[in-house]
């Protein structure tokens, strides 16, 4: 039986959490009906609007993505204390944005004065909103419920799109963090839809790599703010050109249960994007066949597993030495 949501999705042993959500019959969330013939390419689009406009409305920041044919990747990171930190306006005015809420908090985000007992009920729904505004359950059904009656309606069909949960891995250290954005940013290479990580259309590495050409980050995305230090601004503790030499290498490994692969002749990826610049394949091979809902070193685990009072976890987590291989 699978574990209740609240179970998978611990914040205090991580805010990154790898999710997963899948079709549930056989027209393609994108791509081209081999049937049919019918093209729902352009859902893509859809699909990485919506996404990227959530990661705008919610306490949760969009680290990686990518949108396949009948399948998505999402790598995400709860933003706890920025959900804590807003005003009353502030959250009332970013659930808003997706629902009407209350004649209440209507007229309180309007400015209208409100008797005793109304002020009451409206702090009331902003500490609901608070909670699913940094929810993942929440983002995710933000996020399929309306590509789903978008498809419906397209399809002329009724009934279920997507299945009926979506999957969720935690990500329980910065290891664990990259090796899950690199295996979900080299998706569309490994499926052969791509030939190099920065031609892969609808994904997170399109998005970087376009604004690092620019000498810029996607505003959209989580940002790279470099290695751990004292003062560091929030955000990946990675540099964001030794994250790009990583996905090159990374999709340089040829894997014989994948079909894609940056070609060897290729210069590496900071070269072909002029950007100055100063085995993983264990690893990243592990996230397809991983079933369990935890990523980390062996250590990461035996922590969690002490602080959720585990006797026993059947572990699908890389080996320590496995990294430096």
């Amino acid at each position: 039986m699978p574990k209740p949501r609240c179970q998978q999705i611990s914040l205090s042993d991580t805010p990154y959490y790898h999710c997963i959500s899948r079709c549930v019959r056989r027209a393609f969330l994108c791509g081209e009906d081999s049937v049919t013939g019918k093209s729902f390419e352009h859902r893509r689009g859809w699909i990485e609007e919506r996404l990227l406009f959530l990661g705008g409305v919610f306490a949760i920041d969009i680290c990686a993505y990518a949108i396949m044919s009948n399948h998505l990747h999402v790598v995400l990171h709860v933003n706890e204390s920025q959900a804590e930190s807003w005003s009353t306006q502030e959250v009332i005015q970013h659930w808003h944005q997706l629902h009407r809420g209350t004649h209440f908090t209507r007229q309180f985000e309007h400015g209208e004065s409100l008797p005793e007992f109304a002020m009451n009920l409206v702090n009331a729904s902003a500490e609901t909103y608070r909670a699913r505004l940094q929810d993942i359950s929440w983002l995710m059904r933000e996020l399929n419920e309306p590509i789903a009656r978008q498809a419906n309606a397209e399809d002329n069909c009724t009934g279920r799109f997507w299945e009926g949960r979506f999957k969720s891995q935690a990500l329980l250290d910065e290891t664990a963090l990259a090796a899950c954005m690199a295996y979900v940013d080299l998706n569309p290479l490994r499926a052969g839809l791509s030939s190099t990580p920065e031609d892969s259309q609808f994904t997170s590495i399109r998005q970087r790599t376009q604004a690092a050409q620019q000498h810029r980050q996607p505003k959209r995305l989580y940002p790279f703010t470099g290695n751990p230090r004292q003062n560091r601004p929030e955000g990946l503790a990675f540099k964001l050109t030794d994250y790009l030499e990583l996905i090159d290498l990374t999709g340089r490994i040829v894997r014989p249960d994948k079909k894609g692969a940056i070609d060897i002749s290729l210069q590496p990826i900071l070269q072909r994007l002029h950007i100055s610049s100063a085995s993983w394949l264990d690893i990243i091979t592990s996230f397809s066949a991983q079933s369990k809902g935890l990523v980390g070193s062996h250590a990461s685990l035996v922590q969690y597993d002490y602080h959720h009072h585990c006797r026993r976890h059947h572990r699908g987590g890389y080996q320590p030495s496995a990294l430096h291989a």
